[in-house]
């Protein structure tokens, strides 16, 4: 799943549009933005196999820590909390807590059966539609197109950036998920971590085009800022 997270994470939106797209990005793929570091420091583990599945070259040998609903849980917790200490805004911080986690369950059905429950001796799951190639990229794009036409509608662009900034953005994420599917399989894992360093740029593209729309129906100063 890659679409489908930032999918849930424009539609969010609607539920706290005082919370920016940029953390409701962090929030909703936590998990895709710690793995790539833990797998160049060795903690979590991933094997190159080519045809893996219908859909990628995976198999996830061990990342209990990024992976696992109850590590997705205590990061939800973790996240919201901080989210809490910072901007006072307990529904924003329970949307964060919630958000984490949501990945789990997203890559719950596209997975093979490689998801723990928990760190340790745990049951792994996994309904495994990225066996099934088409199916899975009709639920990408429609999660991603239900989610965008949501933020859409709940805000507008400031100017260029908040309209054309929007569009390179979405059009970034699905460059990136196309090249996913029809690249050869990475060289190696190491290419696999540096590579996913690049979710980073996306949460901070995510910020600086939601800096630049403004929520339907209200017009914010230039100078206000918009980011929390």
């Amino acid at each position: 799943m890659f679409l489908g997270h930032f999918g849930v994470a424009f539609g969010a939106k609607t539920q706290q549009p005082r919370v920016s797209l940029g953390t409701l990005f962090l929030a909703a793929q936590l998990a895709d933005l710690v793995w790539p570091t833990l797998l160049l420091l060795g903690v979590e583990r991933v094997s190159i196999v080519p045809h893996a599945t219908a859909t990628n070259a995976f198999e996830f040998v061990h990342y209990p820590f990024t992976h696992s609903l109850l590590g997705e849980l205590v990061a939800g917790l973790l996240l919201g909390l901080v989210y809490w200490l910072v901007r006072r805004n307990a529904q924003g911080a329970l949307l964060m807590g919630l958000l984490v986690p949501s990945h789990w369950l997203l890559d719950l059905v596209v997975h093979q059966p490689d998801l723990p429950l928990y760190p340790g001796n745990s049951p792994l799951l996994g309904f495994g539609l990225w066996n099934h190639f088409a199916i899975t990229q009709v639920m990408e794009f429609a999660l991603l197109g239900l989610g965008l036409w949501l933020y859409v509608r709940r805000t507008s662009p400031r100017n260029g950036v908040g309209r054309y900034g929007l569009l390179g953005l979405v059009a970034f994420l699905v460059l990136v998920h196309l090249s996913s599917l029809f690249s050869p399989p990475p060289a190696s894992v190491a290419f696999i971590g540096w590579g996913g360093q690049l979710l980073w740029l996306v949460v901070a593209l995510a910020y600086w085009v939601d800096r630049n729309r403004e929520l339907t129906g209200e017009t914010r100063p230039a100078s206000a800022p918009s980011i929390s």
